[in-house]
């Protein structure tokens, strides 16, 4: 994949004129060193896409997540490997890839200088960029962690519909309780053939528990999510239910 940031950050995901130019500029500094260190991981690697919503609610979460993220990478370790790219949204309008990486250390560095900002969702951005990853080289799995969606819910359809026919299944993650949330990734599950699980807010736990999951699909498909079911966990048991 080229090293080029401009085909790496989704085309719709421009940011607005309004946010804060020096954080970004730091940002898109460090996520160049990234990809010097790694380079994007071709074969041998499961390709998983961890999409989280970074607007201000989150920040809790966001931080839990840069903790539980090693965890994934462990999970498939065993199973042949994982390649992460990390895609999060912020502000007023802005949606944001890393390069493939398949260290922990480097990801969680990545995340670690991200700080959450009020904004809107952007979850359409999330589905076209994964669309477009899987057309370049096949992506296992797309894993959204979120609370709320402000979206029309016919344009996620849209998206959802095309990542399906990819065949990326999309892994919904709701933290909380939202309703109007619950609908719109529910609908993203059907359409992409996904699963949809839901977790406590502040609960770090479960969230790990899905993460694992997620990773060992990634890895290595049902088999491994089968296997990690028998180890007792209970994030793995939600998913195969929902893909038999």
């Amino acid at each position: 994949m080229s090293n080029d940031r401009t085909e790496r950050t989704p085309a719709a995901a421009q940011t607005s004129a309004r946010a804060p130019t020096a954080s970004r500029a730091e940002i898109d500094d460090f996520v160049r060193r990234v990809d010097a260190l790694a380079p994007p991981v071709e074969g041998g690697s499961g390709r998983l896409i961890f999409a989280l919503d970074a607007t201000m609610s989150r920040q809790p979460t966001w931080d839990q997540a840069c903790r539980l993220q090693a965890d994934m990478f462990r999970e498939a370790a065993a199973i042949g490997g994982l390649a992460v790219q990390l895609v999060y949204y912020r502000g007023l309008a802005e949606c944001r890839a890393s390069s493939w990486v398949a260290e922990p250390q480097r990801l969680g560095a990545l995340m670690s200088r991200i700080d959450c900002r009020g904004g809107h969702t952007q979850i359409g951005k999330v589905l076209a960029h994964a669309r477009r990853e899987s057309d370049r080289a096949k992506v296992a799995a797309l894993a959204f962690v979120g609370d709320a969606m402000e979206e029309e819910l016919d344009d996620l359809c849209s998206a959802a519909g095309a990542l399906g026919l990819r065949n990326v299944p999309a892994f919904m993650f709701q933290e909380g309780y939202d309703p109007v949330c619950e609908q719109a990734f529910r609908e993203i599950v059907r359409l992409t053939r996904g699963a949809y699980c839901r977790f406590a807010p502040g609960a770090g736990d479960e969230l790990a528990e899905l993460l694992r999951a997620a990773a060992a699909y990634a890895a290595g498909g049902m088999k491994a999510l089968a296997a990690l079911k028998a180890r007792q966990s209970a994030g793995a048991a939600d998913l195969i239910e929902q893909l038999k």
